[in-house]
Formats: structure tokens, C-alpha cells, sequence
């Protein structure tokens, strides 16, 4: 196993932004997540890694509180409020915004009324105005049905849903999943833009390197263990941690 580095600095007395303890979640008798911890200040992106069927998907939707996985033990925390025991509504209530690998656009509404679905109860986020700005092209659709789009125009669509609440915690399911490499570039970009933004978020990626070029932070699954938590970039220079957990 790789040393685990810590870079939130416990006992420095700071209260981390979000923070998952000792995370336990099962389909059914699949015992999936086995005792997932990780913490993320405020504003950092943290790239949440492993080989397919590490746990980084089931680990996501146990945040999310999706119910789907079943999380039988651990703790949640999110801007010093516990969602361990709360519904996947109520996170969203505190912030937490889930970006499924599906999307899950709503068919027969158009973009914008995908939008106004998502602020039909309050804490509402961003305005139309300025998710336009950050997604051109979907105000250029916005009369458009959402489903119609392309897939990486539903993949903005699906991220400006999220930011159109007020989210605290953006979590992102791959994101560029069957996205021709041009369309991926302008997602990196959103994503960037994002960043700098200051928007707490998780990116789950299969695609691990992009992911590390956007991330502060890495945390590697393998089956359902944390393996390593510690800087991208140190992850991005050591090929041999990346072959050993990364395959790539």
C-alpha cells in the first residue's frame, strides 16, 4: 500500500469543508465501500481515482445519499452539518449537488426548463444569466429540448443544472464519459472554469490523468480501500503508483 499523505493537516484545529469517516456501503450483501475516509477544504478539487470496480462510483452515490448503495456505518459532514442520516433531498438541500454519469436530462422539457425545474424550490444558485455565460451554447438551445442535444451539450446541460441550486459540494460522475476528445476539451475547460470559480468538488474519472490535471488533491480506491490521499500532481509523477492502482 502507498504512504497516505495528509494534506489537510490534522491537529492544525482547522474543521475540514467536507468530510467522509470510515464509510461502509453494500448492494445488497456486496460488501462495496469498506471504510472510505477522505476530507477537502473549501474551493479544492480532488480527483476520486481507482480501477473500474474500485468503489469511486458507489463511494459518489453514498454522498449523495442516492440510498443506492445502502451505507451501513460512517459519517458525512458538509460545511460542519452531518448528512449521514438525511435523504438524497435533503443533502441537496445543504448544497450537495450530484452530477450522474447518466445525466438523467428530462425528456420533453427544453433547456431552460430544465433549469427551472431544478430552482423550483429554494436555496436557489446561479441566475439563467449567468449560467448562460458560463455555457453559451446552452443559451443559444435554451428553447431547445434537452434531450436532443449532444451529448456533450447534455453534459453542460447536466452540470448547469447542478449549479443552478445552490451548491456547496459539486460532485461530477465522469464526466467525460463517451465524449468525442474535442467535446472533452470544452467540458475541461467548464470544469476549470469551475475551479476557479471556488466551487468544492469531486470528480469521479476514468479518464485519470485528465482528472489529475484539474485536481489539487487524489484519492485512489482499490476495492473499496483508500490506497492513497495526497497530491495530483505527485500522483501525475509517479508512474509507478499510477501502474500499480491506475493501470495507466
Amino acid at each position: 500500500m502507498s504512504e497516505q499523505v495528509d494534506s489537510n493537516e490534522k491537529g492544525n484545529g482547522k474543521t475540514p469543508f467536507f468530510s467522509l469517516r470510515d464509510i461502509h456501503a453494500y448492494y445488497g450483501e456486496s460488501y462495496i465501500v469498506q471504510g472510505v475516509s477522505f476530507d477537502i477544504n473549501e474551493g479544492e478539487v480532488l480527483a476520486l481515482l481507482g480501477r473500474n470496480g474500485a468503489g469511486k462510483t458507489s463511494t459518489l452515490r453514498s454522498i449523495a445519499r442516492t440510498g443506492d448503495p445502502e451505507v451501513r456505518q460512517g459519517e458525512i459532514w458538509l460545511n460542519g452539518e452531518p448528512l449521514h442520516n438525511m435523504k438524497s433531498h435533503d443533502a441537496a438541500q445543504r448544497g450537495l449537488q450530484l452530477v450522474p454519469e447518466d445525466r438523467r436530462i428530462i425528456q420533453g422539457l427544453t433547456v431552460e426548463e430544465n433549469l427551472q425545474l431544478a430552482q423550483i424550490n429554494p436555496p436557489i444558485g446561479w441566475s439563467f444569466e449567468q449560467i448562460y455565460e458560463l455555457f453559451p451554447r446552452l443559451g443559444e438551445r435554451r428553447t431547445q429540448e434537452g434531450t436532443t442535444l449532444s451529448g456533450g451539450e447534455q453534459q453542460m446541460l447536466a452540470v448547469a443544472r447542478a449549479l443552478a441550486r445552490d451548491v456547496k459540494l459539486l460532485l461530477l460522475d465522469e464526466p467525460y464519459e463517451g465524449l468525442a476528445p474535442v467535446i472533452v476539451q470544452e467540458i475541461e475547460k467548464v470544469i476549470s472554469q469551475i475551479r476557479e470559480i471556488g466551487i468544492t468538488t469531486i470528480i469521479v474519472e476514468q479518464n485519470a490523468v485528465a482528472a489529475l490535471k484539474l485536481a489539487d488533491r487524489a484519492v485512489i480506491l482499490d476495492t473499496g480501500h483508500v490506497v492513497y490521499d495526497g497530491s495530483a500532481k505527485a500522483v501525475l509523477n509517479d508512474e509507478a503508483l499510477r501502474n500499480e492502482y491506475l493501470a495507466i
